[in-house]
């Protein structure tokens, strides 16, 4: 009798993540643990570089250019977006670089490979929470009472952001396993893509005519309605925020299939 043996051509198949969960959690809980190894200031950092970077912009972008928001505060305005914008470029870059971080595991035992960046992505999430403390007491402070249609919008954004970044990252995994010149390029990526995103600016700067636009980036959408709704910075368009879910979306399915169409060669490459 004769046995083949023939690679699973399942796509994306949740019943085999779901068998391997404990190795899901044991991802992210080992690249949160090695995050912030013998640092100084540890979980700190999360705090530290919006916090820096809330500085600087107010200090060049508000003071010096003239750059203002809709209502006043600016650091408010700022931390708002950099917020958000920190955990999508922290979770493309952690899930771009989370097969080649593990390529021990990769070579030598079998799992569903997608776990590695979807794991990733989750580690910017602590630092998310820690860095929302900072934004808690910046409302405190300039007397901004958050609306309840705001607060109960911070999870479906940061769902948007996750999505664009899971997408975004699981294709980047797979592209840097072949072509390590993604760790060099990325970085410039994320700063180039932070100064097209409504992040420093408000979306009212930009003309009426190219906005839609802009929402095909989706953290314009995701920062936007956040400052609209939870601090009273500006206005939201909802179809706007709608275009950015689709793209996030698309974005998260595109990811996600060219992820799978190469996870048979990964092994081999890495």
């Amino acid at each position: 009798m004769e046995i083949v043996i023939r690679p699973d051509t399942r796509r994306f198949d949740l019943r085999e993540i779901w068998a391997h969960r404990e190795l899901f959690y044991f991802f992210a809980w080992r690249d949160f643990k090695i995050r912030y190894k013998q640092t100084a200031i540890g979980a700190g950092w999360a705090i530290f570089q919006p916090l820096l970077l809330m500085v600087v912009f107010t200090l060049f972008f508000n003071k010096v250019a003239g750059i203002s928001s809709p209502t006043g505060h600016y650091p408010i305005f700022a931390y708002s977006g950099l917020l958000f914008w920190n955990f999508f470029g922290s979770a493309v870059t952690t899930a771009s670089n989370s097969l080649v971080g593990n390529q021990a595991v990769v070579t030598k035992v079998y799992f569903p490979r997608l776990i590695a960046p979807l794991a990733a992505t989750l580690v910017p999430l602590v630092d998310f929470v820690c860095a929302s403390s900072v934004f808690v007491a910046l409302m405190v402070y300039y007397h901004v009472t958050p609306g309840l249609r705001g607060i109960l919008l911070v999870v479906p954004m940061l769902f948007i952001a996750w999505l664009a970044a899971a997408g975004i990252g699981t294709w980047l995994a797979a592209v840097n396993v072949k072509y390590r010149d993604v760790r060099q390029i990325l970085p410039f990526f994320i700063q180039a893509l932070l100064f097209v995103t409504p992040v420093i600016y408000a979306l009212s700067f930009v003309p009426s005519r190219f906005r839609e636009f802009v929402y095909l980036n989706p953290m314009a959408g995701v920062i936007t309605a956040i400052r609209a709704e939870l601090i009273h910075q500006g206005s939201v368009a909802w179809s706007g925020v709608a275009i950015s879910l689709a793209v996030a979306a698309l974005l998260f399915v595109l990811g996600v299939l060219y992820f799978e169409s190469t996870e048979s060669r990964i092994a081999d490459i890495i």
